[in-house]
């Protein structure tokens, strides 16, 4: 299976996996998942880190290489047609990252691990 992971699902993998759910915890040990995380979580893990609001166990760039090395993580780009598909998206959320984050799972029809109920009403498969 395809997944993409939610910032927060990424980062409790990494460094707190009993916030995990054990769904979710199941999902990230099988070795037959595909697991992405959007370039644009890699964009707000380096400003909340920078502006001292999160603290990672390493380096930005080493953490991703660890887990690209561990759990076969695929950094998902974010393409121009990700961008147009958010004019088709409910107003429900106005973060930037988690709305391109959901045209992402729409667009690409991966499920996306994420533990925040705001994704419910969204026409996505949400994973927790």
């Amino acid at each position: 299976m395809r997944i993409l992971l939610d910032t927060h699902a990424f980062l409790w993998f990494d460094a707190e996996p009993d916030r995990l759910s054990n769904r979710c915890k199941n999902l990230l040990r099988d070795e037959n998942n595909l697991f992405f995380l959007s370039v644009a979580s890699v964009w707000e893990i380096q400003i909340k880190s920078q502006l001292g609001k999160l603290a990672l166990r390493l380096p930005l760039p080493s953490l991703i290489a660890d887990q690209e090395d561990n759990l076969g993580l695929q950094i998902l780009q974010i393409t121009p047609s990700h961008v147009y598909a958010l004019q088709n998206l409910p107003d429900i959320h106005r973060d930037p990252f988690d709305r391109i984050m959901i045209a992402q799972a729409r667009m690409e029809d991966l499920p996306f691990v994420s533990n925040d109920s705001v994704f419910r009403g969204y026409p996505i498969q949400q994973v927790w």
